[in-house]
C-alpha cells in the first residue's frame, strides 16, 4: 500500500498472518526482517532530515540568521553539499535490502514465518562492509563522532556540549538554528506517547511496546484502540469501533467531515506516535530530559538522530547473529476461522494490521497507520489529534501566507498522508 515505508507494511502484514495461523517465525528470519526493516527506516529517517525538514531552514525567510549562509551552503535547493553526500551512502546503505530481500520497495521476501532467502556466509561479509561503510559516513557528516557515544547522551547539557564540540556536524547546524528559533518550545501534542514496539528478537524488542501520559508509564492494551469517523469524510453507523471490526466507507457528504483521516483513539484518548513516542516509552534518558516541559518539535528530529545511532550497531549484532546452515522460514496454514493483528513500528510510529478470516476467506481487513495517529481530525467529544493540538499558539508573522513555524512543526512530525487516506 506505499513506496515509502513498504517494509513496514509487510512486517505488519506478516504478523498478522502469522498471529491467525499461530506461527512463531524462525529466529534467522526474525533477524533478516529486524535487518530489512531497520534499514527501511533508517533510510527515511536520513532522506527526512536532508531532504525535508532542513532545506526548510535555507528559505529566505531565514536569510538575516547568523547561520544562514551556512545552512544555505549545506542544505539549500540545488546547492546543498550536505544534501548531495547523503545521496550515495543512502543508496550503497539500501543494498542491505537489495542483497537480503531482493529489491526495495515493495519487497516479497518477508514472509509470517521469517524469511524467504536464504543468506550465505559471503554475503554476511558483504553486508557487513556496507554497515561499516555507512558508519563511516554518519559519524563523519551527520554526529561528528561515534554513534555509541551519542546514542549514550543522557541529557540536554550533554546534546548541546556534543553539538558545540563538533560544530560541522550537519546534527550541531540543525541545533543551532533549532535553539535560535525556540522549536524546543513550539509544537506540543498532548504527551501522550504509544509504541507498539520494534524489532523482536526471542521474548523481547529492542523498543518496548507501551504507552506514556503525561511522563506517567502503562501497559499497552491493543483491545482499547478504536477509530472515531465522526469529524471524518467516512460513514458513521455509530460508536467507535475497534479496527478488528472497522470500516472504511467513503462518505463525501459527510456534513461534518474536515479529513479523509479516521480518528483513532487508545482508551479514548489521541496519541502521538513516532520516533519520539518510541524512545520515551522505552525511557531513553535524553529524550525524557529534552520532553520534560512536554513534547516539541526539536525532540521529535532529535529522537530520529538517536534512533539512527542506537540502530545501526544493533544491526551489525544481528548481523552477526544469523547462522546460515539453519532454518530462515517456518510454514504455516491459515484456519478456515481465525484474527489476527500484526503491531510493528515504521520510522512514522505505530502500524496495526488487523485481519479476521471467516469461511476461509478474508472478512474484513483494517490498517491504522502512524500518521492516522498523529494527524487525526477531532473525535466526537471534539478532541482534537496530536498534530491539530501542536498548532495551537504558534507564532504567526506579519504577511506570511504559510507561517513559517507552521511548516517546522507539521515535518517534524514527518506526515504520510498517503498511507493515512489508504
Amino acid at each position: 500500500m506505499c513506496g515509502i515505508c513498504s517494509v513496514s507494511q509487510s512486517v505488519a502484514a506478516t504478523r498478522a498472518i502469522a498471529a491467525a495461523q499461530g506461527l512463531v517465525p524462525m529466529p534467522n528470519g526474525q533477524l533478516v526482517t529486524n535487518i530489512v526493516h531497520a534499514t527501511e527506516n533508517i533510510a527515511d529517517h536520513l532522506t527526512h532530515f536532508h531532504l525535508f525538514f532542513m532545506p526548510d531552514f535555507a528559505r529566505p525567510a531565514y536569510v538575516a540568521r547568523l547561520w544562514f549562509d551556512e545552512m544555505q551552503a549545506r542544505f539549500g535547493n540545488g546547492s546543498g553539499g550536505s544534501r548531495r553526500a547523503m545521496l550515495a551512502p543512502r543508496a550503497e546503505f539500501l543494498h542491505v535490502v537489495g542483497i537480503l530481500a531482493g529489491k526495495w520497495p515493495h519487497t516479497m521476501t518477508l514472509q509470517p514465518g521469517g524469511a524467504a532467502r536464504v543468506v550465505t556466509a559471503n554475503e554476511l561479509r558483504r553486508l557487513s562492509g556496507v554497515l561499516a561503510g555507512f558508519r563511516r559516513y554518519l559519524e563523519a557528516a551527520l554526529f561528528g563522532g561515534p554513534l555509541d557515544a551519542f546514542a549514550a547522551l543522557t541529557d540536554e547539557d550533554a546534546l548541546l556540549a556534543w553539538a558545540e564540540a563538533r560544530p560541522r556536524a550537519d546534527l550541531s547546524l540543525f541545533l543551532r538554528a533549532s535553539r535560535d528559533l525556540g522549536l524546543n518550545r513550539l509544537g506540543r501534542g498532548n504527551d501522550h506517547y504509544l509504541s507498539f514496539g520494534a524489532y523482536p528478537r526471542d521474548d523481547t524488542c529492542l523498543f518496548a511496546p507501551g504507552r506514556v501520559n503525561c511522563n506517567d508509564s502503562a501497559a499497552l492494551d491493543t483491545a482499547r484502540i478504536t477509530e472515531d469517523v465522526s469529524h471524518a469524510w467516512l460513514a458513521d453507523d455509530g460508536p467507535a469501533r475497534h479496527p478488528i471490526d472497522g470500516r472504511t466507507e467513503p462518505d463525501p457528504e459527510m456534513r461534518t467531515g474536515y479529513s479523509w483521516c479516521k480518528a483513532p483513539r487508545l482508551d479514548g484518548a489521541p496519541a502521538e506516535t513516532g520516533a519520539l513516542a518510541r524512545l520515551v516509552v522505552a525511557g531513553n534518558p535524553l529524550l525524557c530530559s529534552l520532553t520534560q516541559k512536554g513534547g516539541n518539535a526539536e525532540a521529535r528530529i532529535v529522537a530520529r538522530m538517536v534512533e539512527i545511532a542506537r540502530v545501526l550497531p544493533e544491526m551489525e549484532r544481528w548481523l552477526h547473529a544469523i547462522r546460515p546452515e539453519e532454518p530462515f522460514i517456518a510454514h504455516g496454514e491459515t484456519p478456515p476461522a481465525a484474527r489476527g493483528a500484526g503491531l510493528t513500528e515504521a520510522a512514522r510510529g505505530a502500524l496495526g494490521h488487523w485481519l479476521r478470516v471467516e469461511g476461509g476467506r478474508i472478512a474484513n481487513y483494517q490498517i491504522i497507520a502512524p500518521t492516522t495517529w498523529n494527524f487525526s481530525p477531532r473525535d466526537a467529544s471534539g478532541t482534537p489529534g496530536p498534530l491539530e493540538q501542536a498548532l495551537v499558539g504558534l507564532p504567526v508573522a506579519a504577511g506570511e501566507d504559510v507561517p513559517v513555524m507552521v511548516q517546522h512543526v507539521v515535518r517534524s512530525f514527518d506526515p504520510c498522508m498517503v498511507c493515512t487516506v489508504h
